[in-house]
């Protein structure tokens, strides 16, 4: 592949095709820049004139002005400086520049943010459902500062359960063609970066006012949902809302609680121990619903990277989660569902999220892996059924080769997406699904708060030059939230893997033992039980030649007939970790 081709697949990864990051080499009368991007394959070269106000070993911003021909390098010039190799926060920022992420607001759009102000307007409390007398709790992560919803159940005396989800009413400040609007949909979701986010809005909304702070007044739109003893819904109210959060609530503390585990946690939310286990019992109802549909737990633990104050990986290891995790997430799966149905049936303009069946041929190959395991997806007619794939993640649940099997699973399913049009949502086995909980951090939300909105202040009576007008909004919407979704995700999995790399160089000769969760013509991936991954090349294997039957997906030594596949456990050593090209590389110890 040459230099051009290069850039070219540079933008299909969501990179910036015309500009290359890179570490700038001062050499008197001339300089280059060595690209982070290694698949460019060369340096740059940047003459005198291009030097900017780049030092040696700075990471700099470089726009290519000549591609490379006749054994010449290509050239280009210095456009930024970001800043010393070795100081804190470069790396990071590196990532921001190369996939082009809006680090900044312009001014213009954080004055417009700033008008919001800091608190409700009262004026338009008449115009809501008032909901702030009743007990209502945020549950998120410690660390979350955008809380953008709230939840409450109470269990009627016929045995059916009331879930209130108050989401908060991003739309109500940020206004359709605005400045916020657009810098919005420029975004189209927020970024998170380990220690670092770039918002899809300013601060001054995204953790005030629009944020559902505990003992503040905030706008809401809800959604009230009378829920029996099977999980079913079977009624439904949406309404604009205001209401005043009890208390914020982080997962841990929540888990303490439905544990019985810590008498100060207890004392301290004695008042509400029967609310969250009246949450517990719903949740449980209604994952058990999902279980019996079909429902994809792909249990894939993520990672959790711990920085030190100057941003720097210092561990790295499982993300831990609980039960407290999976009732927020049933109870917004379920308020999810029930909007993308209430207004797929009004044939509204709407944004879907959207998940089709996973191709037939794929499944045959997921087959393949999988009889090493025992284990086959059976198919009916050439289709695929959600159940089918369930009954396999529920036969490995708790073995060691789960979360090997469950990531085969996941890569062998098609990338979910944004539509205008309904396809239904193979993962969650579901045939109505949108994304309505996150308008803080994800565009299609705040796009179908707006038709939300709309319908509830029109009495669902809605002109047709309205419905044309969005419907053609949504398709736009729905294709540039999920090109963003794609660039937001490899920027996130890029900073993910240079902090393992980063964490990996002080492990350098420590021995572990992983699972092998890939198998390829040049040796096989390991993961650690911290969740890092790492290469053992055809050359640390061992002291044989090692074949590739690609119809099995396995390595077999030429020798001595011995065998490597997926989900076979190793024991291996660190001999490298670069953060310069984000990966580890092991070998084996026989």
């Amino acid at each position: 592949m040459n230099f051009e081709e290069s850039l070219s697949k540079r933008e299909e990864k969501g990179m910036q095709a015309d500009t290359v990051v890179g570490t700038f080499q001062y050499n008197k009368s001339f300089g280059f820049v060595v690209p982070d991007d290694k698949s460019l394959g060369a340096d740059i070269f940047i003459p005198k004139s291009g030097f900017g106000k780049a030092r040696h070993n700075h990471k700099v911003l470089v726009k290519i002005t000549k591609y490379p021909k006749k054994g010449k390098k290509a050239e280009g010039r210095v456009v930024e400086v970001i800043g010393g190799v070795n100081q804190a926060g470069i790396d990071m920022l590196s990532i921001i520049k190369e996939y082009g992420l809006p680090a900044e607001f312009p001014k213009n759009v954080v004055q417009e943010a700033k008008r919001a102000g800091r608190s409700i307007d009262k004026k338009d409390i008449p115009y809501r459902v008032d909901k702030r007398e009743d007990v209502i709790f945020t549950i998120d992560g410690e660390d979350a500062k955008d809380l953008d919803d709230a939840v409450r159940v109470q269990k009627l005396q016929n045995g059916n359960y009331i879930l209130d989800v108050h989401i908060a009413d991003v739309s109500y400040y940020v206004k359709e063609n605005s400045l916020l609007d657009q810098e919005a949909l420029l975004r189209g979701t927020s970024v998170y970066m380990l220690g670092r986010v770039i918002p899809m809005l300013p601060r001054e909304l995204s953790n005030g006012i629009c944020s559902l702070n505990a003992g503040e007044d905030r706008f809401t739109l809800s959604v009230s949902m009378e829920i029996d003893k099977a999980g079913n819904v079977i009624s439904s109210d949406v309404y604009k809302g205001i209401i005043n959060v009890r208390e914020r609530m982080n997962y841990k503390d929540v888990q303490k609680i439905l544990d019985g585990s810590n008498k100060k946690v207890l004392q301290k939310y004695a008042n509400y121990i029967e609310d969250f286990k009246t949450m517990a019992e719903l949740a449980e109802i209604l994952k058990q619903k999902r279980k019996m549909n079909g429902y994809l737990n792909l249990d894939i633990p993520e990672s959790e990277i711990i920085l030190d104050v100057d941003g720097n990986a210092i561990d790295v290891r499982k993300y831990e989660t609980s039960f407290a995790n999976e009732i927020i997430e049933q109870f917004m799966l379920t308020a999810n569902e029930t909007i993308a149905e209430k207004f797929y049936w009004l044939e509204a303009p709407f944004i879907y999220r959207v998940h089709e069946d996973p191709d037939i041929d794929k499944v045959k190959e997921l087959n393949k892996f999988l009889y090493n395991f025992g284990l086959k997806v059976k198919t009916k007619d050439d289709k695929v059924y959600p159940t089918e794939v369930a009954k396999v993640l529920d036969e490995i649940k708790g073995k060691e080769e789960e979360k090997v099997v469950s990531t085969l699973v996941l890569r062998t399913m098609k990338v979910a997406r944004y539509e205008s049009e309904n396809k239904g949502h193979f993962g969650i086995a579901g045939k109505y699904y949108c994304h309505f909980t996150s308008p803080i951090r994800r565009y299609p939300d705040l796009f179908i708060h707006r038709i939300i909105s709309k319908y509830l202040e029109n009495n669902y009576v809605v002109d047709d030059d309205y419905i044309e007008e969005h419907n053609n909004q949504a398709k736009k919407r729905a294709e540039q939230s999920s090109e963003r979704e794609k660039v937001a995700t490899k920027a996130e999995r890029d900073a993910e893997k240079l902090k393992k790399a980063e964490y990996m160089q002080s492990k350098i000769g420590e021995e572990y033992e992983g699972i092998i969760c890939s198998v390829t013509q040049f040796g096989v991936f390991v993961e650690l039980e911290n969740t890092v991954e790492g290469l053992v090349r055809f050359d640390n294997l061992g002291d044989e030649y090692y074949e590739y039957d690609e119809n099995r997906k396995i390595l077999i030594g030429e020798k001595s007939r011995e065998t490597f596949k997926i989900g076979d456990k190793m024991k291996v050593r660190v001999i490298n970790a670069s953060k310069e090209l984000r990966q580890v590389d092991f070998e084996r110890i026989e």
